[in-house]
């Protein structure tokens, strides 16, 4: 382990390669089920991809659902033509506050995170945390780790969903 500049410790690049290769075995499950659900929209148009910096495969143009995006483990099932586009916080469409507005490829990478760790726990926690929407401390997380770069822990502890008030989970 090394230290950044304020003294924190941080994982070595080789030992955060493992973590993540554990992670992403962890959730092997939940990828597999993304990636079935991607190749099956192929032939309606989907355009499948890798993308390392959300250590995801992504299905661009998928052709069911409301819209926006979908994590599945390693997997990101997404309507648009790609993820580098910005987004309301759920937050913000909520009308609890004036978010600025994140960039999708953020918000899905929190979930891919908060997938590694939970793996095959995930989609229960999800659901009994509210399913999709400002109520669920994952989607806070996400919303929180795309306008800041921290804090994809849907437990995190640090008071900063205090700003939504009756919405917080504690």
């Amino acid at each position: 382990m090394a230290a950044d500049a304020a003294g924190r410790r941080r994982l070595t690049p080789p030992a955060l390669a493992a973590l993540r290769l554990l992670g992403a075995a962890w959730t092997l499950p939940n990828t597999l089920l993304g990636l079935a659900a991607g190749l099956v929209a192929l032939p309606f148009g989907a355009r499948m991809a890798w993308r390392p910096r959300e250590l995801a495969f992504t299905f661009a143009r998928y052709p069911w659902g409301p819209g926006g995006a979908l994590t599945l483990g390693n997997t990101i099932l997404h309507s648009g033509d790609t993820l580098d586009v910005r987004c309301r916080t759920y937050a913000h469409r909520a009308g609890l506050c004036e978010d600025p507005a994140v960039w999708i490829a953020d918000h899905e990478r929190a979930h891919v995170y908060q997938y590694l760790v939970l793996g095959p726990l995930f989609l229960p926690l999800y659901f009994a945390c509210g399913g999709i929407g400002v109520r669920n401390r994952f989607e806070r997380a996400a919303d929180r780790y795309a306008m800041t770069g921290r804090g994809w822990w849907p437990w995190a502890g640090d008071g900063s969903d205090e700003r939504h008030g009756r919405f917080t989970d504690r």
